[in-house]
């Protein structure tokens, strides 16, 4: 009898899937720089420098003039990235500021609180990093979880928080600051990018 009870319970744990982790919210770089809010803009990830350790820092290695000027606080790093089918992992390009030049790249979570992102050049010269999370998932609205190609998988965050009225109902780039952690709101009380899906760099690109 024990037997029987035993394999009934190591049956039910084996259909068990697996909870995919929510890649969205604010993430701290490796340096500790700047916190990057990732959030999905019409079925892609896009990431935008949230908080800088720094203020002020503008664009000035971007190989175009007209933006070398502009401001790195809400300026786009994570580039439509898109869902790699059957894993939990995004693709597409990543600025780096330090060049101004785009890589392509891969964003995965390791966990709920660590975001792995790759790098690479013509496919060598690989590189990576592993970004810590410092505000919690953003809220998936019905708007942009029906948006053709966006991800099938729901949204980490508490559902009081998705019943609270978006800043847009067809974005899903702002944190509440409400809810942000108390690590998050020492360093940046005001939120100055707000929904990121918003920003004249993405909304353009991506709406």
């Amino acid at each position: 009898m024990r037997k029987v009870v035993y394999s009934g319970i190591v049956l039910v744990t084996g259909l068990a899937p697996a909870l995919a982790v929510d890649p969205t919210g604010d993430w701290k770089v490796a340096d500790g720089v700047a916190n990057i809010r990732v959030a999905q803009c019409n079925g892609s990830m896009w990431g935008a420098v949230a908080w800088e350790q720094t203020p002020g820092g503008r664009d000035i290695h971007n190989p175009d003039v007209s933006k070398q000027n502009r401001p790195s606080l809400g300026m786009p790093i994570l580039i439509d990235m898109k869902k790699k089918p059957g894993t939990d992992a995004w693709e597409g390009q990543v600025y780096n500021a330090k060049d101004g030049q785009f890589y392509s790249s891969t964003i995965k979570p390791v966990d709920a609180d660590h975001l792995e992102i790759q790098g690479c050049v013509l496919g060598f010269l690989c590189g990576g990093e592993t970004w810590t999370r410092v505000a919690p998932p953003i809220p998936s609205s019905p708007a942009n979880s029906m948006a053709k190609g966006g991800p099938t998988t729901p949204s980490a965050a508490p559902k009081a928080a998705a019943a609270k009225p978006a800043a847009a109902p067809k974005t899903t780039g702002s944190v509440n600051p409400a809810a942000k952690g108390q690590k998050q709101a020492t360093a940046q009380p005001a939120d100055q990018v707000g929904d990121i899906c918003l920003l004249p760099d993405i909304a353009g690109f991506s709406h």
